[in-house]
């Protein structure tokens, strides 16, 4: 949002790269130095002006304000931390539960896409019906269904601790 006038007079050090529109709630546009952030500049807001932040202060706001300083670290220049919402395990798992769901929303059978992920020799090796394989995949793409139906929101958010 357009920052007010009493609390900075520097221009805004994000530029503006790549798609654009507008929409009811304000300007949509994507900013692309190194790591690609959509941006939401309400009415009355200019790129080129000095911009501010809203963080509602709700349960996901520790989040946003880490998000909020990777975003300002990579505007300036200086090395960005990386998000720590998943681990490099749950990315890895992430990508290959939206390629098994991709696969099987294709047509591809549980084996032929073990065989993809797996080889067809670790999966000959053992009896398919009760291969541990089998039971994998068939996991993916039920994880991955459940992510296209809206479970990715999850990725937004930081566990809490108990």
């Amino acid at each position: 949002m357009a920052s007010p006038d009493f609390l900075s007079g520097e221009s805004s050090t994000s530029s503006v790269d790549g798609k654009q529109h507008k929409s009811p709630e304000g300007f949509h546009a994507i900013r692309d130095s190194g790591i690609a952030t959509q941006l939401l500049l309400l009415p009355g807001s200019a790129a080129s002006r000095s911009l501010a932040t809203l963080i509602p202060l709700d349960s996901q706001a520790l989040g946003r304000v880490e998000a909020l300083v990777r975003f300002w670290r990579s505007c300036h220049g200086r090395p960005v931390p990386p998000d720590t919402r998943m681990t490099d395990q749950q990315r890895r798992r992430l990508r290959l539960m939206m390629q098994a769901a991709d696969g099987r929303k294709s047509g591809a059978s549980y084996r032929e896409i073990a065989n993809v992920f797996y080889g067809t020799g670790r999966v000959a090796s053992d009896l398919w019906k009760t291969s541990p394989l089998r039971d994998t995949v068939i996991g993916l793409v039920k994880g991955g269904g459940a992510m296209i139906s809206g479970g990715y929101l999850q990725l937004l958010r930081h566990r809490k601790r108990a």
